[in-house]
């Protein structure tokens, strides 16, 4: 498992020449999750002139969707998978909800205003890489913990799952490949005096910066 997505569901609101733009991006892992999201959108805004929506779903981006809900043909739901894919993201739904203000945007302007408006969203909320990652369980005494930070600062890790009782036993989730480097570095940092064992896997979420 290894993809990029948005870092958590997020809105954002925007006018644009008097038009109410509303961005709502969340994430999915099905098709079937993506349209009930649409739906419910459509309901809420039912007074809306118009839900555009663009959808990317699977590890490998196998399902791609995409809706203009009746602005002009490729002028909203084309531009905003367009987004969706230039970012490299999945599992990926996106509606954005337009009430009209009464001043025609043109066909280029209501390309740039749903495509910006969708990439403003995800660069507000940011971006995480979810992948698979292999854990190394470790051991520590008290004076070992204090500079434990340093180390973790250096091969750019987090601990998780810490526990304090005669010694403290923390967990470190890196890249499979890079495990060995991994134990490599702990060993020399702690000049071998260092207790660890691997310690199965886990599915994180890595921010993207």
């Amino acid at each position: 498992m290894n993809y990029k997505t948005i870092a958590k569901d997020t809105t954002r609101e925007d006018i644009i020449k008097k038009s109410r733009f509303i961005c709502q991006i969340k994430r999915v892992t099905s098709e079937e999750e993506a349209r009930t999201y649409i739906a419910q959108i459509k309901k809420e805004h039912h007074k809306a002139n118009h839900s555009c929506s663009a959808m990317i779903i699977g590890q490998n981006s196998e399902i791609k969707r995409s809706s203009d809900d009746g602005e002009p043909s490729g002028t909203a739901g084309v531009p905003m998978l367009t987004v969706l894919e230039k970012q490299g993201l999945t599992n990926i739904v996106a509606v954005v909800t337009r009430y009209f203000g009464g001043i025609k945007l043109g066909t280029g302007g209501l390309v740039r205003a749903y495509s910006s408006i969708v990439a403003d969203t995800i660069k507000k909320q940011g971006v995480v890489e979810v992948k698979d990652q292999a854990g190394i369980q470790i051991e520590l005494s008290y004076p070992q913990y204090q500079t434990f930070a340093n180390f973790l600062a250096q091969e750019v890790l987090q601990e998780q799952d810490t526990e304090f009782s005669d010694r403290v036993r923390t967990t470190i989730y890196v890249d499979p490949d890079k495990i060995e480097a991994t134990y490599s570095a702990l060993v020399e940092f702690y000049q071998g005096k260092v207790t660890s064992k691997k310690s199965g896997s886990k599915v994180v979420e890595v921010p993207i910066s």
